[in-house]
């Protein structure tokens, strides 16, 4: 019984996750731009959340995305609180898809999805027979638990603890919540309870409270995923767990009458038991929507009492770059793109800071901060890039051209500059994975390299921003130290491997990092010698 019941479990997970992942496939990498995009209020937020919940069958899915996003400073909290409330709502099509009673066509269905995989080339197709497979093997993952409950029937003690859960409501929701917990996934643990009901082995007074710690339970991926992560991170998934306390606290003082309204629903429209759960599921969490959708910004007050403290993440969206000047005013619309290229290359300096102390140190949060501004890096590439675009059809004076031409490199400079940071990164999580182990003194000579380097690409914004032609020169007598000292490392490497103090693998690995270096400082004299008028 214990083995049929796990083994189905194990198959439904696997058949959520697999369908899962080809519908996010199917619809492209487009999730993290419908949340991005869609969520400019809390009803759009509440919209995108369900959208993307129904595409990945997921709502910790949704809510784990989401905190990511709030941790790269791409969503504020109060539209992560909106998207976390959708997210709720799109999990509950799996209790209404485990509603319809197909088990019987459970296998046919898998050996469809089979076909599709193996038997066609294209990706499509392929695609499309994953999410047949995954919904195949769900249903016969559903089947397989529902028979290993069966002989719950007769035993004793199942029977005792369903009649105390009916008397105790609490019991049903700490149960639900464990259970949840332990298995990471509500779309399960209500399609147990589906099965629980529809054999009769449990009651709808017991049932409900299940369902609702269920929806608590849920939230432990949020949290595990805001472990570590930034401040607003850690507050968007408290926000998951605040929301879905507050809804069960309202539904359990409700309990009696949300009970018979169910149980009259069931009557009208006829409901088998299984879709009779799923009703509740989805009207629970609707109804919880609803309720504390206009409290979003007291939600918000809340966690932020609760979790204090400055969040040091940037906005990573364009602050700048208002479409308005292009037309009315192209000298100010060039002067917002000047702004925002200057903030472009603040995240460089960061990133590169960042990179430095992950070398250093090897934390990971290090390298997991650079990622993102590496990420910051390339959205403000394509945004200002389309608004430099936009800016070209309009009537520039000569010296506006000219600007407008340099902004252009430097966008493309400052983006390289982010792409060899990140191959450092790559680099040092080589060197860690394969326990390359560099020398005291190339790490030494590798970080008097990265400061020089860090200072020079600094040095060089601010000559773009000043129009500084001394901090210009200044750049390029640093970048020839850079080549210099390139050059002298290379050679100094060779010395400590012909005397066999460092490995192959260790001088790949350090090459690599002042190749890299010295390009950065490549692309810094760039910029400066478009300051001096020099560009070739």
């Amino acid at each position: 019984m214990l083995f049929q019941f796990l083994g189905g479990l194990g198959i439904f997970l696997f058949g959520i996750k697999y369908m899962g992942d080809g519908l996010q496939r199917a619809a492209g990498d487009k999730l993290r731009d419908i949340l991005d995009r869609f969520t400019t209020n809390p009803l759009m937020g509440v919209l995108a959340g369900i959208i993307v919940t129904v595409l990945i069958q997921s709502s910790s899915g949704t809510t784990v995305i989401t905190v990511g996003l709030v941790s790269a400073g791409f969503m504020n909290l109060r539209q992560a609180i909106g998207v976390i409330m959708g997210a709720n709502i799109g999990t509950t099509v799996t209790a209404f898809i485990i509603g319809i009673k197909l088990g019987d066509y459970a296998l046919p269905i898998i050996a469809l999805g089979a076909i599709l995989i193996f038997f066609f080339k294209s990706k499509k197709t392929s695609h499309f027979g994953q999410i047949v497979f995954g919904f195949g093997a769900l249903f016969y993952g559903l089947e397989l638990m529902s028979g290993g409950m069966k002989p719950l029937r007769g035993l004793e003690a199942f029977h005792d603890l369903t009649v105390s859960m009916s008397a105790n409501p609490i019991l049903g929701v700490v149960i639900g919540t464990v259970f949840t917990v332990i298995v990471q996934s509500s779309s399960a643990t209500i399609g147990i309870l589906q099965g629980l009901f529809a054999e009769d082995l449990i009651n709808l007074t017991a049932a409900l409270p299940v369902l609702f710690g269920d929806n608590i339970g849920t939230t432990i991926t949020a949290v595990l995923a805001a472990i570590g992560a930034s401040v607003a991170a850690r507050r968007a998934a408290a926000t998951h767990v605040l929301f879905n306390l507050i809804g069960t606290t309202i539904f359990m003082i409700l309990l009696k009458p949300f009970t018979l309204f169910i149980a009259y629903l069931q009557d009208v429209l006829n409901l088998n038991p299984e879709m009779t759960i799923a009703f509740a599921h989805g009207i629970f969490n609707t109804t919880n929507t609803l309720i504390q959708l206009p409290f979003i910004a007291i939600l918000a007050m809340i966690v932020t009492k609760l979790i204090p403290g400055e969040d040091s993440l940037i906005e990573y969206k364009a602050k700048h770059l208002d479409p308005h000047f292009i037309e009315q005013s192209p000298a100010i619309a060039l002067g917002q793109a000047k702004e925002e290229v200057l903030r472009m290359g603040q995240f460089a300096v960061r990133g590169l800071e960042e990179t430095n102390t992950f070398l250093k140190t090897k934390l990971p949060k290090h390298a997991e901060t650079a990622y993102q501004l590496e990420d910051a890096i390339n959205n403000l590439d394509r945004k200002i890039t389309d608004y430099l675009v936009d800016l070209a059809t309009s009537s520039l004076s000569e010296h506006d051209s000219e600007e407008h031409s340099i902004l252009m490199d430097t966008v493309r400079d400052i983006e390289r500059i982010g792409d060899h940071f990140e191959n450092i990164i790559e680099l040092i999580e080589y060197q860690q994975a394969n326990k390359v182990k560099i020398t005291e003194s190339a790490m030494n000579d590798l970080e008097e390299m990265f400061n020089l380097t860090i200072s020079t690409v600094r040095e060089s914004l601010q000559a773009l921003d000043h129009k500084d032609k001394d901090s210009a020169r200044l750049v390029v007598t640093k970048e020839e130290q850079i080549d210099k000292m390139e050059r002298k490392l290379r050679k100094q490497h060779i010395l400590r491997l012909n005397e066999g103090l460092c490995t192959g693998q260790a001088g790949i690995v350090y090459v690599d990092i002042i190749s890299n270096l010295e390009r950065i400082g490549d692309h810094a004299v760039n910029i400066a010698e478009a300051v001096l008028g020099e560009r070739h």
